[in-house]
């Protein structure tokens, strides 16, 4: 069994030199939240000579939160702001002459839209015109998984490996002392449920079906290294090779 496993990169960490060895795909912010052409050039070259699947990751316009509040912002200025993340992102991909593998939107964009249809919308339509033969990351059973559908886009469908779910499927708040997992064969046991069981053990101790093609653990995961470490190991010992 084969899973890719991605990683948010490009976001001021400056760990992706460790992490690109231990991953299949990666999703590069590219200025809205954090990100110039500097750290895009600099994460595209580690992917490119770790041989890992190279996304953009755009976000609300909004450094000061790192992306991870919802905004006040007009749908106008919304989209052109995702559209000039997406253009440089591809102006500088095109230095290296290399492809774009998928967009996965960050933080409280990513959370947004998978709950409601409108802001959805808005955002398929907003990256409709860059999606010919790239993928969208999209949790399962959300409303930007359903729209996308509806417009013919290619998904493949994410978890988080290092963060707990609600029963509804969404992920536990930031602000819950729970919603993120440290402990790296903690981590181990979320993946492997997900990826051999196809279900996810919520933050209230029950099982829901999920299905899984991409599991993404945070580079600003204060864990990031260590976790990685463990799956690329443990994971095989299950038979499961990441790639």
């Amino acid at each position: 069994m084969k899973i890719d496993i991605n990683c948010d990169v490009g976001e001021g960490v400056e760990n992706e030199h460790l992490l690109m060895q231990f991953i299949s795909s990666c999703n590069i912010a590219c200025g809205g939240h954090f990100g110039d052409k500097n750290s895009i050039d600099s994460s595209i070259n580690l992917a490119i000579d770790n041989n890992v699947l190279i996304g953009a990751h755009p976000s609300f316009p909004d450094k000061e939160n790192f992306g991870r509040k919802i905004i006040d912002i007009s749908n106008e200025d919304l989209k052109k702001s995702i559209q000039n993340q997406i253009d440089l992102f591809l102006e500088r991909l095109s230095k290296f002459n290399q492809k774009l593998h998928h967009i996965k939107p960050h933080g409280a964009l990513y959370n947004l839209i998978s709950v409601d249809e409108k802001s959805a919308i808005l955002f398929i339509n907003t990256i409709k015109k860059y999606m010919s033969d790239v993928f969208l990351y999209v949790p399962f059973n959300s409303e930007i998984e359903k729209v996308a559908l509806k417009n013919k886009i290619e998904i493949k469908y994410e978890a988080f490996a290092d963060r707990n779910y609600n029963e509804d499927l969404t992920l536990v708040s930031r602000s819950n002392e729970k919603a993120l997992i440290f402990n790296p064969k903690n981590v181990l046991n979320h993946v492997c449920e997900m990826a051999l069981k196809g279900k996810v053990k919520t933050i209230s101790n029950i099982d829901k079906p999920i299905k899984v093609d991409t599991f993404c653990i945070h580079g600003d995961n204060k864990h990031s290294l260590e976790i990685l470490k463990t799956l690329s190991k443990e994971l095989l010992k299950k038979g499961i090779k990441i790639g």
